[in-house]
């Protein structure tokens, strides 16, 4: 209850906040994702997913990076999303809009799968701007079709899970830095009912690999 009352009250503040302060927005330099590694260690990425217009402009990233990565000995692989948003607000109008990071939990319901399972759990991988942070973890089901999903929220140094708290920092960070980048990262794999842990265990592997480059791609 009190989540929700704090994050309403930010919501109410967005139109004070972007009107009246820091008009000008800081876009940070950061390293584009076509430059972004192929391949870590056993796990390679054959060829990075090239969305239609369509779709970015649903997104709203600015940039991103889709790519299923594989290994040899394993049995499915991971599919590796980052969407960079270099602003989350409307080039006019100044309030919150297309450009704004979509939840994945609101998303995936309309692509045909339920969600069947969601936790927020701790994710200590070397690399993280929080050690240990706090990330989402998703059980997804669409027929008789299982998938683990892992995402976060990552804007300007810190690893969010939840919804509130990332409207939250959008706008304290949009009066306090005159930023409202970010970014989200999702880890996808499919599984058997019978081995979610050897999907856990091949997303964390990945994730152990992924995460202490990001910072070039995501700047704090």
């Amino acid at each position: 209850m009190i989540k929700g009352v704090v994050a309403l009250v930010f919501l109410a503040a967005n139109l004070y906040v972007y009107h009246w302060f820091a008009a000008t927005q800081v876009i940070p330099e950061r390293i584009p994702f076509s430059a972004f590694p192929r391949s870590f260690d056993a796990w390679r990425c054959e060829q990075p997913f090239e969305m239609d217009e369509k779709t970015l402009q649903n997104l709203g990233a600015s940039d991103y990076f889709a790519c299923l990565f594989t290994r040899e000995d394993a049995v499915a692989g991971v599919d590796l999303y980052v969407g960079y948003h270099e602003t989350q607000i409307r080039e006019e109008g100044g309030g919150a809009g297309e450009n704004s990071i979509h939840p994945p939990k609101h998303c995936l319901p309309g692509s045909g799968w339920d969600i069947i399972a969601h936790d927020v759990v701790v994710m200590d991988v070397d690399g993280l701007p929080q050690q240990p942070a706090r990330v989402n973890r998703l059980v997804i089901a669409k027929g008789e079709a299982r998938q683990l999903v892992y995402y976060w929220y990552q804007t300007q140094g810190r690893v969010i899970a939840e919804d509130w708290r990332k409207i939250v920092f959008l706008s304290w960070d949009r009066l306090r830095r005159h930023r409202t980048d970010g970014a989200l990262v999702r880890f996808t794999t499919p599984f058997n009912p019978k081995s979610e842990q050897a999907a856990d265990d091949r997303v964390l592997e990945l994730a152990h690999h992924v995460v202490p480059v990001l910072g070039a791609y995501v700047p704090e």
